[in-house]
């Protein structure tokens, strides 16, 4: 009618509005993007790390609460679980690759640090959040794990046996958690370009430089935080079991179209 004002409809709360997500590994990379992501879906972001300063920093610019966390050190995982209200979502991402030798030339030191990070840092904080998160009534417990999760490949028996574990531990505890309200997720990323990983793998600028060399566009951090806000917004009864994401140049783990 004339001179009615027109009405307007009340804006749609963010899907994270009202939830807690906790993400590990969070000072940098996909962790880091994941935060950010996370935080502009509406969620009060948890950004767990051992680097303070740096979380301090990026849970100023998205609005998240940093606290640290070494999931390798069993009091540093109880005293932070114990200093949490709520979870609702857990995002397991803290991980790494520290070596790249061939099983007849393997260090075990480092084998041992990539499990203890990998695997039981995660199966770790998860046993320590589960309580709230299935308190939350509608918990996620998303496993960041890889592509190497589900194929070999030479040079890469240290983290691909502890990401073969981060797989397993997932398919598992989605077994045992049928019929409770809590979801387990599993993203397992392909060629990700972020940096740190393979400096840290490789230990040269370099070397890690070269595993991208003529790749066109690999994917990139906040690539696979996209990947994680969709699976962790989904409609409760929707359980994303497991995504692979790739760049388009990376058909498989040995096929990878690169410009010369």
């Amino acid at each position: 009618m004339p001179g009615t004002e027109p009405s307007h409809s009340p804006a749609r709360p963010l899907p994270g509005s009202g939830r807690t997500a906790v993400v590990t590994g969070a000072s940098s990379g996909i962790g880091a993007a994941t935060a950010a992501r996370l935080a502009a879906e509406g969620f009060d972001v948890v950004l767990a790390a051992r680097r303070l300063d740096r979380l301090e920093a990026l849970a100023e610019s998205t609005g998240g609460r940093a606290v640290a966390l070494d999931v390798t050190d069993p009091a540093s995982v109880e005293e932070f679980a114990a200093a949490l209200d709520r979870v609702d979502v857990l995002v397991n991402n803290a991980g790494g690759a520290f070596d790249a030798q061939q099983v007849a030339d393997a260090d075990l030191d480092s084998w041992a640090r990539t499990y203890e990070v990998n695997v039981l840092g995660t199966v770790r904080l998860t046993k320590a959040l589960l309580p709230a998160l299935r308190a939350s009534g509608a918990g996620d417990v998303l496993f960041v794990s890889s592509t190497a999760a589900l194929v070999s490949y030479e040079g890469g028996a240290s983290y691909t046996a502890a990401k073969h574990g981060v797989h397993t531990l997932a398919e598992t505890l989605r077994l045992e958690l049928n019929g409770e309200p809590v979801r387990v997720i599993e993203i397992a990323p392909g060629m990700v370009r972020t940096e740190e990983f393979s400096l840290n793998r490789l230990g040269s600028a370099d070397k890690a430089d070269a595993v991208y060399r003529g790749v066109r566009e690999p994917l990139v951090a906040e690539d696979v935080a996209d990947c994680i806000a969709w699976a962790v917004t989904r409609p409760n009864h929707v359980n994303i079991d497991l995504l692979v994401v790739r760049p388009l140049a990376q058909a498989a783990q040995h096929k990878v179209a690169r410009e010369s």
